[in-house]
Parts: structure tokens; C-alpha cells; sequence
């Protein structure tokens, strides 16, 4: 599992999950989670947009969980559609986002996030 700065870590079980979800709350940092499905288009539209704000936001955690893949983790958040857009401070959900809108993920990143990085 990578956990450099910049990067999108793709988690693939529910340990995982636990321990990214953990390092957010000791952190402090802003958690973004995209709940995507490799069967979803709209989730492969706003991926590499997802990556590249994760780039240039290096003090965010972004983490990709697929729905099929996770299905408890999508559960206890209630996702009912694809993609959606979880901010997560501190443990809890301070704000979330349906559907491919890249303006609205950058803006809701830098809100709950801070200011990006130059």
C-alpha cells in the first residue's frame, strides 16, 4: 500500500481502510475518499483529475475504495452512487460530493483541506 504525499492510495480491504482512516484522525488531516466502480464511466472520467489534484495538494490523503471491492466500507457511509466524494476530518464526515464534478471536488478540497501547496 503507497502512502507517499501526492499520491492516490487505492485500498483493497477493510484492515487497510482502518489504518488510513486511523492516520487521518492522529494527522488531523483532511481525508478525501472517492468511492468509484471500475464499471462506473463518470468514475474513470474524474480519476486522473482526482490524481492530479492529489499531487498538488501533498498535505491531503487522498484514498480511491471501489464500491464492488469494499462494499462494507460503502455501506456504513451510505454511498448509493458512483462516484462519490467523502471528506473526512477528525473521524468524521464534514462534507460529501456525488457525481464527476471536478470544479466542485477542487473547490471542497481547498475548503475543507486548506489552501493548495505551489
Amino acid at each position: 500500500m503507497a502512502t507517499e504525499e501526492g499520491q492516490v492510495i487505492a485500498v483493497h480491504s477493510v484492515e487497510e481502510w482502518t489504518q488510513i482512516f486511523q492516520k487521518g484522525v492522529e494527522s488531523k488531516k483532511l481525508v478525501v475518499v472517492d468511492f468509484t466502480a471500475s464499471w462506473c464511466g463518470p468514475c474513470r472520467f474524474i480519476a486522473p483529475v482526482f490524481a492530479e489534484i492529489a499531487k498538488k495538494t501533498t498535505h491531503v490523503i487522498f484514498v480511491k475504495v471501489d464500491v464492488d471491492e469494499l462494499e462494507a466500507v460503502a455501506k456504513e457511509y451510505a454511498v448509493e452512487a458512483m462516484p462519490t466524494f467523502l471528506f473526512i476530518k477528525e473521524g468524521k464526515e464534514v462534507d460529501r460530493l456525488k457525481g464527476a464534478r471536478k470544479e466542485d471536488l477542487q473547490l471542497k478540497v481547498t475548503t475543507h483541506g486548506g489552501a493548495l501547496a505551489a
